[in-house]
């Protein structure tokens, strides 16, 4: 008995795999026939092998408020996604035209505004983000870059159509599970990779490096570069560390940093060490004591002074929160049309805005219909399925929104595309999404690939690993099939 003895139904949503009559797509069809040969057994003795390496390499995230434990094993699933030459280069035009739009967004937000004064984007959902830093108003970062990484979560709708569900360019997570997913797959099926052509991923960490490096100060021929965490306890630590020990490069947290003179500097047995960029994994607010909250021990005192100096450089700038609110996100397609005098290649969900009097009225009227969503939360949390909720939810949010309407959109549903992914004991649809990273330097980058992130149970369209998901080896093929 063969992994594919019991296909199954693709059903009303678009299937990676099968079309809607059950046949398999076209670069699909090599693995269909790799699958279709192995036995049962000897694909569970891979699946095992793949998670024994994942729980000896310690890739793990970390759950909070869970009283069974916070370290989980990422769940992946050896069945990958496939996406075609042609298919790929539509989105990486896409992704490129988006970041290369929101850098000029945010440069124009904290200079001239001039897409405020004409009235492109309305200034009270700007001023009343909560990540716009007035304090960084006409200050220039190095090079005008504001996003050096970003990773931008893509959907397909019931027709294949991709769409853009939301912008994570502040401290976007997940990378390093791309790359594992990629070697774990490298070690399961070796011979695939060679006769699919599937372009790598491997070269991430380099090229993060190199987009570093591009905004260090002049002062230094060697440039240092850290990566500052919040610490063990962090979901993302386990990815930290992953990326420092890459890129070659020390992992500290905010005690391992000292300011002297508006210069930051790293403790280190032979002493201070000149630090000159920064790629924080903390969020703004908790980045400088001096500047933001004064209750946080996780920044550095006067880490602001030496930003504002030049001294150092910080990946991503502070401030770029206010271009991935979820609010500011219904406007995104404005602003690629007003910077760029373009249509946006990839579009995104349709959405109202609770802040608007009528796009309330609908909202509060068809909640059970909708999808809610907290201006400022990720991971999952801050949300409302309306058609899987209770009535006991669905007044909660109806509450909520009601109470506090600029912190909410809301969206029509969509049927996330489902993808082949083996559950139990046979291969089941399940939906999915697809979050690649764009890195932006000395030139715009997109890793040939990305984090294909699952829903494992039945019938979900939530893909956070902290509510139920898992991943997929996501493969972007040098040429069509």
């Amino acid at each position: 008995m063969s992994l594919l003895s019991n296909p199954y139904d693709p059903g009303e949503f678009f299937d990676e795999m099968y079309e809607a009559n059950g046949v398999v797509r076209p670069h699909y069809r090599s693995l269909v026939e790799r699958l279709g040969t192995l036995p049962l057994p000897e694909f569970e003795r891979r699946r095992a092998a793949v998670d024994l390496a994942f729980l000896r390499r310690g890739v793990t995230f970390t759950v909070y408020n869970d009283s069974e434990g916070t370290e989980r094993i990422f769940p992946f699933d050896l069945i990958p996604r496939i996406i075609p030459a042609r298919e790929w280069a539509r989105l990486e035009a896409g992704l490129i035209q988006r970041i290369t739009a929101l850098n000029l967004f945010l440069h124009d937000l904290y200079h001239e505004q001039k897409i405020i004064k004409d009235k492109v984007v309305p200034a009270a959902q700007i001023l009343s983000a909560k990540h716009f830093r007035r304090e960084f108003m006409n200050f220039s970062v190095p090079h005008d870059i504001y996003i050096h990484i970003c990773g931008t979560d893509l959907i397909r709708d019931r027709d294949g159509n991709y769409l853009v569900l939301e912008d994570n360019l502040r401290c976007p997570s997940g990378v390093s599970y791309m790359i594992e997913n990629r070697s774990a797959m490298r070690r399961a099926f070796p011979n695939l990779f060679q006769s699919y052509g599937v372009r790598p991923v491997e070269g991430y960490s380099e090229l993060l490096l190199k987009s570093l490096l591009h905004i260090a100060p002049d002062r230094s021929d060697k440039p240092s570069v850290v990566l500052l965490t919040p610490g063990v306890y962090n979901s993302a630590y386990f990815e930290h560390c992953f990326l420092a020990r890459q890129m070659g490069i020390p992992i500290v947290e905010g005690r391992d940093l000292l300011v002297q003179d508006m210069c930051v500097y790293m403790r280190t047995t032979a002493g201070l060490l000149p630090v000159d960029v920064i790629y924080r994994r903390i969020d703004d607010d908790f980045l400088d004591p001096a500047v933001f909250r004064s209750d946080s021990m996780l920044g550095v005192p006067g880490l602001v002074a030496a930003y504002r100096a030049g001294n150092v450089a910080l990946a991503n700038s502070i401030g770029t929160g206010v271009a991935d609110d979820k609010v500011i996100y219904a406007f995104i397609p404005k602003v690629i049309k007003y910077y760029l005098d373009q249509e946006p290649i990839l579009p995104n969900v349709p959405t109202y805005l609770a802040s608007e009097p009528a796009d309330r009225k609908f909202i509060l009227e068809n909640i059970a219909n909708l999808v809610v969503k907290s201006a400022n939360e990720a991971g999952g949390y801050g949300m409302l399925i309306g058609p899987a909720a209770t009535k006991e939810e669905v007044a909660d949010f109806r509450a909520k929104v009601a109470a506090n309407p600029r912190n909410f959109i809301a969206q029509d549903p969509v049927m996330l595309s489902r993808s082949p992914t083996w559950c139990q004991d046979r291969l089941e649809g399940r939906h999915i999404d697809l979050r690649p990273y764009v890195l932006c330097g000395e030139k715009t980058v997109v890793t040939p690939g990305g984090l294909t992130r699952v829903a494992l149970r039945k019938g979900s369209l939530v893909v956070n690993s902290s509510q139920g998901g898992g991943s997929k080896d996501t493969w972007v093929l040098d040429e069509d099939k």
